[in-house]
């Protein structure tokens, strides 16, 4: 098997192509719900842009989120004097349109018509407060957590990620946690493999991947993350838990033998001939364009 090959049609299968139906329906859903919200907060103008994975250019097809951030001026009240405020009426705002499912800082949106009633739209959207007038960092509302308020930086954090130049090995390791279902979280996970690859920017992907790995393997215990934005101010420890990091060894120890035998489909799973993913596309339309009141979705998620 030629593996570099192999992981670059990996990596191409999750890809979410710019002019395909995926990307197509969010930002199609992204247009409706900034409009939504402008209307809903007329006397003040926040700022709406996109974040999360997409921007830093990470997605996988495997697990795609779309963040949007929402984010008001500093003095500005219209939203909500408190963060809690801010978010809970962004939330108000929002469920006239969607079915909202509250998470720490982020509202994930899912369909409230009868006819997608429940439907994940793979969209997050992410309110706060600007800190200062420089619109650069910014407060967020921690709904489930002791410390209420975050302060951090999203551009911070994109820029991390999108000008890391281990972007590539990020998305295949992001696509190997989900295929063996570790629990960490996706901003920890990217710094933890950009520090690990600081120095192997270089290197081949095959190469990075297994130094991620064996990383992983001999020193889960001492794992540790900073958030770029907000160094000494936001503690990430409670992300590497002993058992995530229990996890990263074990799943570690055997990708390594995997490696070693050369077993990389075992790993990643085989990628579809593109003849054949053509065919499951034309299938794929031809489903979407039946009548509402036909539920057979073989690829619903």
């Amino acid at each position: 098997m030629d593996i570099d090959k192999y992981l670059s049609d990996v990596l191409e299968s999750q890809t979410l192509a710019d002019d395909g139906e995926e990307m197509k329906a969010l930002r199609k859903r992204r247009d409706e719900v900034e409009k939504l919200l402008r209307e809903s907060f007329k006397d003040t103008n926040p700022t709406i842009r996109y974040a999360g994975s997409f921007s830093k250019k990470t997605m996988i097809k495997e697990y795609y989120d779309l963040d949007i951030a929402c984010y008001f001026p500093r003095n500005d009240d219209d939203a909500g004097s408190a963060l809690k405020d801010i978010y809970c009426n962004v939330r108000d705002a929002l469920k006239k349109k969607y079915v909202i499912e509250p998470k720490n800082s982020a509202l994930r949106l899912k369909g409230l018509d009868a006819d997608v009633h429940g439907e994940d739209f793979h969209i997050d959207i992410v309110p706060g407060r600007f800190t200062d007038n420089d619109k650069k960092d910014v407060y967020l509302h921690r709904e489930n957590d002791d410390k209420v308020r975050l302060k951090t930086n999203p551009q911070i954090h994109v820029e991390h990620v999108r000008d890391s130049g281990v972007r590539d090995a990020i998305r295949l390791v992001k696509y190997w946690r989900e295929r063996n279902g570790i629990e960490i979280k996706t901003f920890v996970l990217e710094i933890i493999v950009i520090e690990m690859l600081k120095d192997k920017k270089d290197r081949k992907l095959q190469t990075q991947l297994k130094h991620v790995w064996t990383e992983f393997r001999n020193h889960s215990a001492s794992l540790s993350a900073k958030d770029p934005a907000n160094p000494e101010g936001n503690d990430l420890a409670a992300f590497l838990s002993e058992n995530i990091k229990t996890q990263l060894r074990q799943v570690s120890e055997k990708v390594l033998k995997q490696v070693d035998d050369e077993q990389w489909e075992s790993i990643f799973g085989k990628v579809a001939d593109k003849e054949n993913s053509g065919r499951t596309a034309a299938l794929a339309a031809a489903i979407s364009s039946r009548p509402t009141g036909q539920t057979y979705k073989p690829f619903a998620e």
